[in-house]
Order: structure tokens, then C-alpha cells, then sequence
């Protein structure tokens, strides 16, 4: 049982944490004329640096040796490091292009996919109130094409591989700097072979915009860890349901920046499906809580936590996205 000193510092790290996932459209436009590629690149370079520093610094290598020794994780964490990839790409291009509030509504819909994927993938059974807020979710996927005239295609391939991330993190079970700095790695050398191939051909701004545009870009490294560390230090400190809710805050600020900051029109049927997403993971959080509290009751009424399979019930029930936990490294988040 955490004291209330350490809930105290688990909380203000997940604030921290979303907090920062939530800001993060301030930033990107800070980073122009970078083009969304030469940003993403410097991404994963700097990203890499900076998180080997962190772990010289706190000596954690053994899980290194282990992932090289183990073929099936490393194609795991390739897969992981490619979805990485598309979404973060997808994500800076989104947010410098002026579509802050559809990328918002990517991490919105995450929960759903998430656990449509885990009933198509894993086959795992859904409570009525769970198939309700999936179909709900479908709904508004269906009223916001109509509102946009096209598929809110940035929303779905955001939420489908942020989701996919998840699904390959829970099979590979490592930590989020180890996971981060594999996934990295493997991203590094191309990423570093783009950057070259930019300044070959005069078109690398890093070189050419001052010291001051060079140190931002370097500073996605930092832009990058920094919220990882910060969940880590909640993840241990607070119980999931907590970490469940706090994940809403990202897309509510990015929400909020993309319609008070950035100025994106919200016509009437745009409203109407952002509001059907939220009624959706309404209904989503209030199950996933009500069936925690009453596996709580009959574990209090039985007098003992007899098994570690219903403590893994409690846990997977308190998860908003219920169907699946939150993934062991969100490292994927914008």
C-alpha cells in the first residue's frame, strides 16, 4: 500500500506526464521551416542520445544483452519501432498543417480500437455496456466522415497504430526508457542516413536556420523522454484506474488548443461526433469502475485475495480501456 506522500508524487507525475503529451502542439510548429520528415528524424536521432545518456547514468543494460538474445522480441520491438514511426510522422505532419483537433480525436477513439482489436486479434469477450460504446464509437466515426467529407483518416491511423503499439508492447513486456531506446535504435540509422541525404542536397534546415532552430530540433530528444520518465514514476505510484482517466487529459488539451489556439472551424456536425466519442468513453469509464468496485465487494466479502488471477480481473476492470490495459510504454504518444 503507497503512502499518501507517494500517491501525492504519482499523481503530479501523471499530470506532468499528460500534461506534456496535451502541450505538445505548442511545439512542433516551433520546429518550422523543418519539414514534418527532417522533424520526425531528428526525433528518433536525438531521441536515441538521449535516453542512452539517461541509461549509462542509472546503469540499466542487462535487458539489452537479453532483447538481442531473443529473435521473436526484437522482430516484436521492430514492428513496434515501424508503428512508432507512422504515427509520430503522422502526428507532427497533422499538427503543423493545422488538423490539431482531428489528431486530438485520434486518442479520443484509442480506447475503442483498442478494444475492437482485442475482440477481432485476441478474441476477448466484451461486457453490453463495452459493445455499446464501440458502436457508439462507429457512429461517430461514420458522423464526423460526413462532417469532414472524407474519412477522418489522421483520427484512424493515429488511434490503429497507437492501438497496434499496444497490442505488440503487451507481447514484448519491456520497460518505457528500455523501450523507447530500442525502438530508437532500430530507427536511428535510417533516420540518421535521411538527415545526410537532407544536408547533401541543401535541404537540412538544422544547418541553416542558427544555433538557436538547431537546438530545438535537438530538444525533441528531450521532448520525447521526458513524459516517459514522468509516467514511469506515476505507473509505480498510483493504481491504474488513476492512470486510466489521467490519459484523457492529452487529447482534451490538445482538443482544446487545436479550437482556442490554433483557431480549426468545429462546424455543428464535427461537434456532434466529437460529443458521441465522448458519450462513448463515458460509458466506457463508468463500466470499467462500477465492475471494479463490485469485484472489490466479492474479493472484501470473501475475506481473502485468494489468486492472482482475480487481482489481474481487478486490474484489467479498473482500465478505462477495459478490454486491454494501457500499454507498458506509451512511448508512442505524440
Amino acid at each position: 500500500m503507497k503512502s499518501r506522500g507517494e500517491r501525492h508524487i504519482g499523481l503530479l507525475n501523471g499530470f506532468a506526464a499528460y500534461g506534456m503529451w496535451g502541450l505538445v502542439p505548442l511545439f512542433w510548429p516551433l520546429l518550422k521551416p523543418a519539414g514534418a520528415a527532417e522533424i520526425l528524424a531528428h526525433r528518433m536521432v536525438w531521441s536515441l542520445l538521449f535516453v542512452a545518456v539517461a541509461l549509462v547514468f542509472v546503469r540499466r543494460w542487462a535487458w539489452a544483452g537479453e532483447l538481442l538474445r531473443q529473435p521473436r522480441r526484437l522482430a516484436l520491438i521492430t514492428v513496434a519501432a515501424a508503428v512508432i514511426t507512422v504515427n509520430w510522422g503522422v502526428y507532427i505532419w497533422a499538427v503543423n498543417s493545422g488538423h490539431v483537433v482531428e489528431a486530438s480525436l485520434g486518442y479520443f477513439i484509442n480506447p475503442l480500437v483498442t478494444i475492437a482489436m482485442g475482440v477481432l486479434l485476441l478474441k476477448e469477450r466484451l461486457r453490453p455496456v463495452q459493445w455499446a460504446a464501440v458502436g457508439i464509437g462507429a457512429a461517430a466515426v461514420l458522423v464526423l466522415t460526413v462532417g469532414y467529407g472524407r474519412p477522418p483518416w489522421i483520427s484512424l491511423t493515429l488511434a490503429f497504430s497507437f492501438a497496434t503499439y499496444g497490442l505488440v508492447k503487451k507481447k514484448v513486456n519491456l520497460g518505457g526508457v528500455e523501450s523507447l531506446a530500442a525502438e530508437t535504435a532500430i530507427q536511428f540509422l535510417p533516420a540518421l542516413g535521411y538527415l545526410l541525404w537532407l544536408g547533401h542536397q541543401g535541404d537540412l534546415s538544422f544547418a541553416s536556420e542558427g544555433p538557436g532552430h538547431a537546438a530545438l530540433l535537438a530538444s525533441t530528444g528531450i521532448v520525447t523522454a521526458l513524459p516517459l520518465v514522468c509516467f514511469g514514476a506515476a505507473a509505480i505510484r498510483v493504481p491504474l484506474s488513476t492512470l486510466g482517466l489521467l490519459q484523457y487529459l492529452a487529447p482534451v488539451f490538445q482538443f482544446l488548443l487545436g479550437i482556442f489556439w490554433f483557431g480549426e472551424a468545429m462546424p455543428p456536425e464535427r461537434w456532434a461526433g466529437f460529443a458521441l466519442v465522448w458519450l462513448a468513453l463515458t460509458l466506457l469509464t463508468w463500466d470499467a469502475l462500477r465492475t471494479a468496485r463490485t469485484l472489490r465487494r466479492e474479493i472484501s466479502r470473501s475475506g481473502t485475495t485468494r489468486t492472482t488471477g482475480t487481482a489481474n480481473a481487478v486490474r484489467k476492470a479498473e482500465s478505462p480501456a477495459s478490454g486491454s490495459e494501457p500499454p507498458a510504454s506509451p512511448a508512442a504518444r505524440p
